[in-house]
């Protein structure tokens, strides 16, 4: 092995690299609370992907557009939206993109400055509060879970063309609560 001219001669290299004496075994995954195989998957256990937090800078730019109506705020209208565009976003194993975030706000009627009243009604009951997070995380993910994957599968364009008409199918309030 080569040795800069600044080195002292004489030296032997074995002397300097050697193995230790005792090599250490291998890792494994023995900790209490590791994961055996795949993520679980099931209700109210979120939906895993990368870069999540991107999410909240996406959804930050709807802010001035988001029409929350009596007894909401822009925070209950964004955190409750959250969760649908986390679960599109891992569905595709990629980081949250404003596609996402579109199709979130759009389902619920939170672009719209007029929604259908029925709808009003329906987010307000059960957006009402979850952009506190401490007291209503259960919440917020039962709207995430309430969202068919036929709806999170679609595309923006296909999701605005039957919104209003067709905003239970698309939330899932059609085929529960």
């Amino acid at each position: 092995m080569a040795a800069p001219r600044s080195a002292p001669a004489g030296l032997r290299a074995s002397q300097h690299y050697r193995s230790p004496e005792v090599v250490p075994d291998g890792w494994s995954p023995d900790r209490p609370a590791e994961i055996d195989g795949l993520q679980p998957v099931g209700r109210r256990l979120g939906s895993q992907g990368p870069d999540q937090g991107f999410a909240l800078r996406v959804a930050g730019r709807f802010r001035d557009r988001l029409h929350p109506g009596d007894g909401l705020t822009v925070d209950d209208a964004i955190r409750g939206c959250l969760g649908i565009a986390l679960r599109r976003a891992s569905m595709a194993s990629r980081a949250p993109v404003v596609h996402d975030l579109t199709i979130a706000f759009t389902i619920w009627g939170f672009l719209d400055p007029s929604p259908p009243a029925d709808l009003v009604a329906e987010r307000r009951r059960l957006f009402a509060g979850v952009a506190n997070v401490n007291h209503h995380y259960t919440e917020a993910r039962h709207i995430a879970d309430l969202v068919p994957d036929s709806t999170l599968q679609a595309g923006v364009d296909r999701v605005v063309s039957v919104y209003p008409a067709q905003w239970r199918q698309l939330t899932g309030i059609a085929t529960s609560d």
